[in-house]
């Protein structure tokens, strides 16, 4: 099986034009599109800089929006396609330190999914939000992890130990990466596939606890919540 590769920047949108033209020049189509990029900007929000919050959004929410916005056309035309997005345990249940940064851009990359699922659904084109939980991957080396400086004397005690446990996870996640893209092959098979799939058994209990977690605080305030209508009719 020959391999094609083709350089693209997520973060370019002449990158990511250039590349789907190459695409449709070299298969004629393009039936799946998988958007994986990201990287890790870990630290306390406080201590985040205004420059790598905007680096992080720009490489793991703007990047897949511009590689999404180039394939869209072909896919309309085509009238299929599949756009599976990667997103992470982060951006369904975020309840963790340290990952602000990141949390904020996988929970606007499954807001803008799951709006655009019903967009382009007219048009046979499905899409699928993944949710990983600890993968083996190459996210937490030193290319692709970086951390906030210390400037808050507050944090000192707890950043510590939490820049030590990322460090110590690279290399040693419980998910094994090609079974996942087997899973996700098999997920592009399917004449159905699932608008969201949640890869790990880390993954399903984090979510099972976002459920649990959630039915909790709607049930605790049901009351206050269904009593917020207007009285009466409405005024002149």
């Amino acid at each position: 099986m020959t391999c094609w590769r083709f350089k693209l920047d997520v973060t370019s949108r002449a990158d990511a034009e250039a590349a789907v033209r190459a695409a449709v020049e070299r298969f004629g189509r393009i039936d799946v599109l998988v958007n994986n990029a990201a990287s890790f900007y870990a630290g306390y929000f406080e201590e985040l800089t205004p420059e790598q919050m905007e680096r992080q959004l720009t490489t793991s929410l703007l990047g897949p929006m511009n590689v999404t916005r180039a394939v869209l056309p072909v896919m309309r035309k085509q009238r299929s396609g599949h756009i599976i997005t990667i997103s992470s345990s982060a951006g369904l249940a975020a309840g963790y330190e340290f990952v602000t940064a990141y949390a904020a851009s996988k929970f606007g990359l499954e807001g803008w999914m799951e709006s655009l699922h019903v967009e382009v659904a007219p048009f046979g084109i499905t899409t699928t939000i993944v949710n990983p939980g600890f993968f083996r991957t190459e996210l937490l080396t030193d290319q692709s992890t970086s951390y906030a400086e210390p400037s808050i004397a507050d944090y000192d005690e707890r950043r510590g130990p939490l820049v030590a446990y990322w460090k110590s996870q690279n290399g040693q996640q419980s998910g094994d990466p090609a079974k996942l893209a087997r899973a996700l092959i098999t997920i592009s098979e399917q004449e159905h596939p699932p608008q969201r799939f949640i890869a790990g058994a880390d993954a399903v209990a984090g979510a099972e606890q976002k459920v649990a977690l959630l039915q909790q605080q709607i049930d605790a305030n049901r009351e206050l919540s269904s009593s917020l209508a207007f009285d009466g009719g409405a005024k002149s």
